[in-house]
């Protein structure tokens, strides 16, 4: 009987209606000047592109250390709960939320962005208690506004954005760390912009979680979602009164994996892993001092040939991101079109604003691999000879 339901089963018509019949993949080469992704490195394209080898194999089990250690340094942590998540940013950033909030504790979120929203949005589905407070797109928080909103709320959890991508604000941090000590809460710490191309002490700062995503300052493709977890989120996560909610994410039984015991969890993407071990390695060959002082001096050159064009920055100077520029757009000139433009045109890609941003700036990244002079000059040359066809000239539309 079964020999014969096989035999029939294999008369069954194969339908083909979704049968297509497409030539081998081709993508044209893109400069990305935009809010991310930013160019692989060639040396991470070319470790991406190795055979697989497997995710318990000895010779992974010893990469896999090495990515660990080389987070800690990029990271500036000696945080054992440091590994990368099998997923993109936003996972890293879920992983954060997920494994340290409980249904009724309060989250304070630090808005000033999308991404500050986007926390809240998380923090809300996990059952927390979501409180926030808000600054116009383009402004940061003082000590003495999140110290007043820690002491009206009290919060088991801060959630703040270090490098808004929305807007191309740097939060600083000083003091922050202390007052979440003060107060008794954790510090969440958003470092997807920042990680590899700004200052960022996660234990000096007193960070007790934080992620960020392989495709910026890093220079590998998207994939990867950075995540570190201090003692004092440790604790808490320990102390849960149930199992994490999402069983992918579950630092608990990832550390079995990335711990000592390497007990399998879930089949790792090890070619991304490949690929993250080569783009650290290349950042720590470089000197996180060496690679914060390129992005830093790139920025400058950006931000000084966009303003003597006649162009404005979105943000003052002390707070702009080195790693993302906001300009804005000129009166009368359609932002969106110039972008689409360079793109088709002339292979650059550079992002336009997000939100209450939407259609007022443009979100320019120099971003690890991209963060050079010569793609500074590039993109300076095509504002000063092809913006005017939008705006009749750079001055007057200014």
């Amino acid at each position: 009987m079964i020999r014969a339901l096989a035999t029939t089963n294999s008369l069954l018509p194969v339908d083909d209606r979704h049968r297509k019949a497409f030539a081998p993949i081709g993508t044209p080469d893109r400069l990305l000047l935009g809010p991310g992704p930013s160019n692989a490195h060639p040396t991470v394209l070319k470790a991406l592109s190795r055979t697989p080898i497997g995710h318990l194999d000895p010779l992974y089990v010893d990469l896999m250390g090495e990515v660990q250690e080389l987070l800690r340094y990029a990271w500036q942590t000696d945080n054992r709960l440091t590994l990368p998540m099998s997923g993109t940013g936003s996972a890293a950033m879920e992983a954060t939320i997920a494994n340290t909030v409980e249904p009724g504790d309060t989250v304070l979120v630090a808005v000033k962005g999308y991404f500050g929203l986007r926390l809240a949005d998380m923090a809300g589905r996990y059952r927390a208690e979501v409180k926030t407070i808000e600054k116009p797109w383009g402004e940061w928080f003082s000590l003495d506004e999140l110290e007043a909103a820690l002491i009206e709320h009290k919060p088991a959890i801060l959630a703040l954005v270090h490098a808004e991508t929305s807007t191309g604000v740097c939060q600083p941090m000083e003091g922050i760390g202390d007052l979440c000590r003060k107060h008794d809460c954790l510090l969440l710490l958003d470092t997807v912009t920042s990680l590899g191309g700004v200052p960022l002490y996660i234990d000096e700062w007193k960070v007790d979680l934080a992620y960020s995503c392989s495709q910026k300052g890093l220079s590998c493709p998207p994939g990867l979602g950075p995540f570190t977890m201090g003692p004092r989120a440790e604790a808490k996560m320990t102390a849960r009164q149930g199992k994490v909610p999402n069983w992918y994410l579950d630092v608990s039984l990832l550390n079995q994996y990335w711990g000592s015991d390497r007990v399998y969890h879930h089949t790792a993407p090890v070619n991304m892993n490949f690929g993250m071990r080569e783009a650290l390695r290349l950042l720590a060959e470089e000197g996180l001092d060496q690679a914060w002082a390129r992005h830093r001096s790139n920025a400058e050159m950006l931000w000084n040939g966009l303003e003597g064009l006649g162009l404005s920055m979105h943000v003052p100077a002390e707070r702009r991101l080195p790693t993302l520029t906001t300009v804005r757009i000129p009166e009368g000139v359609d932002g969106k079109a110039f972008s689409q433009h360079l793109l088709n045109n002339h292979g650059i890609e550079v992002g336009g604003g997000l939100g209450s941003l939407a259609g007022k700036i443009w979100r320019i990244g120099l971003m690890g691999y991209n963060s050079t002079p010569e793609n500074v000059n590039r993109l300076l040359n095509l504002f000063e000879t092809e913006l005017p066809r939008f705006s009749g000239s750079v001055a007057a539309a200014a």
